[in-house]
């Protein structure tokens, strides 16, 4: 939903059981993305996830976690997805990752998301997710617990041994870290007032971000950075309505302007006082 404004056609591979609301199909169907990829199995249960945040919401704690349909899902690429120049591996079996990635055929820029779930549970699918992907994208607690290591400089470096050669690390209320091409980049959060409901936010920072670099179709670091603030601009979106609310009907124009609020939050102005180099 995040992506669809950025780049289309937007093609989605997912399995639901048939207790998935009718009315939330038709809610993807009118963003205008293409669902032949989602697989209903009725009489089942669609995964889910409860959590609890805390205070300041960046930290949170997972109450249960039910993967349902997804503990057997043996995903089919449709033949229309095949040949995406970019695959977003969502948070799923790091061998339902692997599997899709057997149906593609070559695509630019591989990126993936994972959460503690896999990575206390499936350490070795992972480490083999890890090792054919481009770009790993997870928050500032699942880097540290994946590497075993509390200093995020120190975690991206063990991370990127690991395969993938770009790493985005999020922060919540505190920005996001990308790690690529030897360069470090640090994107500030928009900051705001009033935050409803953070779930979700990293699943749109992911489509913001793949959605840029699919519509530019180059994957330079230039290119990287500018996908973070996208990226980051759609996940603070998200967050100001529970659920995809915030998703449904933005405007061109609120996307740009939030883009340019970035820009203005991370200058720097130069000033006599800066060394040139």
């Amino acid at each position: 939903m995040a992506a669809r404004y950025l780049s289309r056609p937007v093609g989605l591979l997912a399995v639901v059981g048939g207790d998935f609301p009718e009315s939330y199909m038709r809610m993807l169907e009118a963003c205008d993305l293409d669902l032949q990829g989602i697989e209903v199995r009725e009489g089942e249960k669609t995964f889910s996830w409860g959590g609890k945040y805390h205070y300041d919401l960046n930290d949170r704690d997972t109450l249960f976690t039910h993967l349902n349909v997804l503990a057997n899902f043996e995903p089919t690429v449709p033949e229309a997805y095949r040949k995406s120049k970019v695959v977003c591996l969502g948070n799923l079996d790091p061998d339902i990752q692997c599997e899709i990635l057997d149906q593609v055929d070559g695509p630019d820029m591989v990126i993936c998301d994972t959460m503690n779930y896999w990575i206390e549970n499936t350490p070795e699918g992972l480490c083999r997710v890890l090792e054919r992907i481009d770009c790993l994208i997870v928050n500032d607690a699942e880097a540290r617990e994946l590497s075993g290591e509390p200093n995020l400089v120190k975690a991206a470096r063990i991370i990127r041994a690991l395969g993938p050669e770009i790493l985005v690390i999020k922060k919540g209320e505190h920005g996001a870290l990308l790690f690529a091409d030897g360069a470090v980049f640090s994107a500030p959060a928009y900051p705001l007032e009033e935050i409803q409901d953070p779930t979700g936010a990293g699943d749109a920072f992911m489509g913001g971000f793949a959605g840029y670099l699919a519509s530019k179709n180059c994957y330079d670091i230039d290119h990287l950075r500018r996908a973070v603030i996208y990226g980051s601009a759609m996940a603070s979106f998200t967050v100001e309505e529970f659920g995809p609310q915030r998703l449904l009907a933005l405007k061109e124009t609120e996307i740009l302007q939030r883009i340019n609020a970035f820009l203005t939050l991370a200058h720097i102005p130069i000033s006599p006082y800066f060394i040139e180099p």
